[in-house]
């Protein structure tokens, strides 16, 4: 998958990717706000096994948000199973020196698109912790309603911490309300 959000894109991961993923991805201040399973520090190992695990998902779930030269953020999502099989939680992360630029926003417009159109999801929710209110904005910025505070649902570095429940449900914003302001003004092509 490719897709132009801005001057910015959203496609596959590449090996060649490694070394922008490594450099970017060691930083204490983005793993604080991610799950454990994202390594900290992040080396080039790391690069190269998450690049392998996700190039080998079918369908493609996750993708590297990067600049026409360089991978600079990820951004996926988890599909649900059994009952939950047409839902799908969001995750992502940006490098730093490209935060309160808006390209969060609108990549996650663009893989909430995908998400309802090309994988039939019904609903793709996200649960940033309380403690980082910008996911919180971005996701809100994105159409996604907040659903209330999960208190006390996750541990993070010896801190118990309250996450956000934000989600975007297909019938309450349909494909072409996610994508109509943006193409417009021609930031996101699909």
């Amino acid at each position: 998958m490719v897709r132009k959000i801005g001057d910015y894109l959203i496609r596959d991961w590449q090996i060649t990717d490694a070394a922008a993923l490594a450099r970017h991805a060691n930083n204490r201040k983005i793993w604080l706000n991610l799950r454990d399973a994202f390594p900290y520090p992040y080396r080039l190992q790391d690069a190269h096994a998450f690049i392998a695990r996700v190039t080998e998902l079918n369908p493609a779930t996750v993708f590297a948000i990067a600049t026409p030269s360089e991978a600079i953020g990820s951004i996926g999502l988890m599909p649900g199973r059994d009952v939950h099989r047409c839902s799908a939680e969001m995750g992502y992360w940006l490098a730093e020196p490209f935060w309160g630029k808006g390209i969060m926003t609108l990549a996650v417009k663009c893989l909430t698109h995908y998400a309802i159109t090309e994988l039939k999801m019904l609903r793709v929710h996200a649960a940033p912790y309380t403690s980082n209110p910008a996911s919180a904005k971005v996701l809100a910025k994105a159409g996604y309603r907040c659903e209330g505070i999960l208190r006390s649902s996750a541990v993070k570095e010896g801190r118990v911490l309250d996450q956000f429940l934000y989600s975007c449900i297909a019938d309450k914003h349909p494909p072409a309300s996610l994508r109509s302001s943006d193409r417009r003004r021609g930031q996101v092509t699909f």
